[in-house]
């Protein structure tokens, strides 16, 4: 027996029913297609005027997107990175140096011309973070130097392989590259493989295989077999340091060098790579990137490049396929739906809304104009919390919650449900409640 949601002809915002039926496997993953559910739920669309591969989010789907942001930015700053912006266009120059253009220009967007240079938009933010680095002086006791951003990138996708968020051509790469010692660099690379195990638990995502992945036959790659070698070699350390099991596939690599891929699947068992670690050896070369060392020398640092979740329309493509639009409480665009029985207790309800906003919690009002109370929990049926309020919770303060699990907890404060409900966001927990009670 499988659960889908569908939305509801006329509802109101969630607007959704629930559905049990028993699908043929095929059908269920065509179900959670997260091109159709995606939106059917309200998270994202597309329009012919903007452009194939260029959707755009809908309230609830840039909600998803900024919780899902927040929390990499988090674990980021705890893990030491520092966070930049940069531009997301630069000079044709800066490509020819990084070796974007020779290698990579197929799958650029055409340059423009501007006041009598040319400019591009970027494929990759690696060489803005690398000139970032060269703009200031640096010590060995100042590495490994962490930089991250969530920045814009851009690709010449093949209208062919577009398709809802996983494949688009203007994308937010989760990126990060640390500035370090060849000493240092195996230990980067470890830690980036913990960020996103540790990310991946707290999404419920599920690595499917560690790929190794380098250069083969044909491919446009920077003619360097000792630093393709070198590069190589350490990334198999990592790995099995890390009692990681992993394929080694040649032509997936970087054209500047090898990369750990983190491959995950879709329900069709359709593979795509969301997460990578890379060791480059090559732009630190092109842009001369130097730190002085305790000999007062100068010194070649190593580039680690690293993405937790990739591209954040491909994390959130899988994300709604993965859940069916039944995010986790934290991932959920509205965490808490206030239904008061009748008119009588709006007063109270809006002032259950506003406490929850107060929290940082997502709250939404569904007042008796949308229909009686039964119809108003189904229209929330994917909201993870639904606080009821009649006249008896009205009149001792107390709410009654429906979780989306089904369990109903005895009618409580409301400052206490909330407290308990604001704890289990916070920790990212998956259970409704036992986790926000210590249980």
């Amino acid at each position: 027996m499988t659960v889908v949601f569908v939305r509801s002809p006329g509802a109101s915002a969630p607007g959704l029913r629930r559905v049990r039926t028993r699908l043929h496997p095929r059908e269920e993953t065509a179900m959670h297609d997260h091109r159709k559910l995606g939106r059917e739920l309200d998270l994202f669309d597309t329009d012919p005027l903007i452009g194939a591969g260029l959707p755009y989010w809908l309230p609830d789907g840039a909600a998803v997107r900024h919780a899902l942001e927040e929390y990499v930015r988090g674990l980021e700053r705890r893990a030491g990175y520092r966070h930049v912006y940069s531009p997301a266009l630069g000079k044709r120059e800066l490509y020819e140096i990084s070796g974007h253009w020779s290698h990579y220009s197929e799958d650029m967007f055409p340059p423009m011309d501007l006041g009598g240079e040319q400019v591009v938009l970027r494929p990759s933010l690696c060489p803005h973070h690398a000139l970032i680095y060269r703009s200031r002086s640096h010590s060995y006791r100042e590495l490994p130097l962490r930089m991250a951003e969530l920045g814009g990138m851009f690709r010449e996708e093949r209208s062919g392989v577009l398709g809802g968020l996983s494949r688009v051509r203007a994308i937010q790469l989760n990126d990060a590259h640390i500035f370090c010692t060849l000493d240092q660099a195996a230990d980067e690379a470890r830690a980036a493989l913990e960020l996103i195990r540790q990310a991946y638990a707290a999404l419920g995502i599920r690595a499917v295989r560690h790929r190794l992945s380098l250069p083969g036959p044909g491919g446009k790659y920077v003619a360097d077999p000792a630093m393709w070698e070198r590069a190589s070699a350490l990334l198999a350390e990592v790995l099995e340091s890390a009692g990681i099991a992993y394929e080694a596939v040649e032509g997936e690599a970087a054209f500047y060098g090898p990369k750990i891929d983190v491959q995950i699947a879709d329900g069709a068992g359709r593979e795509a790579t969301l997460s990578t670690v890379q060791i480059d050896f090559h732009q630190p070369e092109q842009f001369d990137l130097h730190y002085i060392g305790p000999d007062g020398g100068r010194h070649r640092p190593v580039m680690v490049h690293r993405s937790i979740i990739g591209s954040v329309e491909r994390a959130v493509a899988h994300l709604i396929e993965l859940y069916g639009g039944a995010f986790p409480a934290w991932l959920a665009p509205t965490q808490v739906a206030v239904l008061p029985v009748s008119d009588a207790e709006l007063p109270q309800a809006e002032r259950l809304v506003r406490h929850c906003l107060d929290l940082g919690l997502r709250a939404e009002l569904a007042g008796p104009e949308r229909g009686t109370l039964g119809a108003r929990v189904r229209g929330a049926r994917l909201v993870p919390y639904q606080a009821v309020i009649g006249p008896k919770e009205a009149v001792d303060g107390h709410v009654a919650l429906r979780l989306r699990d089904g369990r109903r907890p005895d009618p409580m404060p409301a400052a206490e449900a909330l407290t308990r409900i604001g704890a289990l966001v916070d920790a990212r927990g998956t259970d409704l409640w036992e986790a926000a009670e210590g249980g």
